[in-house]
């Protein structure tokens, strides 16, 4: 069973105007004609791949996303999760509902995904499913967003009989086109915890898990069987980390509270993982049970998925301490090693 590691891209937003007016200065910079970022004067970061500023979404989409949607048609399991401080410009880069220049990667993926397909199904003739879960991880408590939230439902994280990580409970839609499942990414989207924070007027109060579950049925030698072979691609988009001391009050201040400490309890897993690497030692304990959010992660960190990490980052001298951070986790990350192995089944037939 091969092994890879985690990849890891840093995106260095500009300036906001607001900024500009209050003589914030740059203090993060890509080194030219490199994947190395430089905080200050002598803080060096190395990375698989580093956008700075003037990036387009497509080329963080063509040069790190794109191959992973590669690896799901060809039946391993992938992730792509994005990571950094409120206001960092995650849900820029992340996206949703938006099929335009400005699209994120979670448009970029559905058109992606579908075209394909597409291709493939005029090539080959193999009958593909496409299924599509959406969650939300708020106050450490699971919420399905493809259902009112006045639904009386409990979801609960499990291991499936293949070892695999799924929430028991979570509704499945099928979807044919990338338009379709960008509508339920929208309609998901309006149950979301979104608020107006000291740092951002627009901040995710929860955690995001986007699944797209990709189900490939075969012929098969014997006609009492079905074969088939199932891979998924998670799109996480995490809340991004607050200090205390930036303002958030009441229950602003709790939101904080739970998504610092799940964000803590990532950070320590990645730490982990990274010395475990490091060490070339695999009877280290791995804190997966410390949050949920960790848990929901299992497959993607030290585990059987494709998984690439989009480290995002301000720019501002105001905002250096909480940078620094997450470069060091992004450093750390790189560090991990995943097994990807593809599922291929086998059923009787009806």
């Amino acid at each position: 069973m091969s092994e890879v590691c985690v990849k890891v891209a840093l995106r260095v937003r500009p300036l906001l105007p607001l900024e500009v007016l209050q003589n914030h200065k740059v203090c993060v910079r890509i080194v030219p004609d490199s994947t190395q970022v430089m905080v200050g004067s002598d803080r060096l970061f190395s990375f698989d791949h580093a956008f700075g500023p003037t990036a387009t979404q497509d080329e963080v989409y063509n040069s790190c996303v794109q191959p992973l949607v590669e690896t799901l048609l060809r039946g391993d399991n992938a992730t792509v999760f994005c990571f950094g401080q409120t206001g960092s410009g995650k849900t820029y880069t992340f996206g949703g509902g938006n099929l335009g220049e400005k699209g994120g990667i979670i448009d970029r993926v559905a058109e992606n995904v579908f075209s394909l397909l597409g291709e493939k199904k005029n090539s080959d003739g193999v009958e593909t499913t496409v299924r599509v879960t959406y969650l939300e991880l708020y106050m450490e408590e699971l919420q399905d967003l493809l259902e009112s939230h006045n639904t009386d439902k409990e979801l609960f994280i499990s291991k499936n009989d293949k070892g695999n990580t799924v929430v028991v409970g979570a509704k499945e839609i099928v979807v044919t086109s990338a338009e379709e499942l960008l509508s339920i990414v929208e309609v998901g989207n309006v149950l979301r915890h979104i608020n107006i924070t000291g740092m951002n007027e627009h901040s995710s109060r929860s955690h995001t898990i986007l699944t797209l579950q990709v189900v490939k049925g075969f012929p098969n030698s014997n006609p009492s069987l079905k074969s088939s072979c199932s891979s998924k691609l998670c799109l996480v988009d995490l809340a991004g980390s607050e200090r205390a001391r930036k303002g958030n009050k009441g229950s602003q201040h709790k939101e904080s509270a739970h998504i610092n400490r799940g964000l803590l309890a990532l950070g320590n897993v990645i730490r982990v993982l990274a010395d475990r690497a490091r060490n070339n030692c695999n009877s280290t304990h791995i804190p997966y049970r410390d949050s949920k959010i960790t848990r929901l992660l299992q497959d993607s960190l030290g585990g059987t998925a494709h998984t690439l990490m989009v480290a995002c980052v301000s720019p501002s001298h105001h905002s250096v301490d909480e940078t620094v951070g997450v470069l060091q986790r992004a450093a750390k990350a790189r560090r991990i090693r995943n097994c990807p192995t593809a599922t291929s089944t086998h059923t009787e037939a009806d």
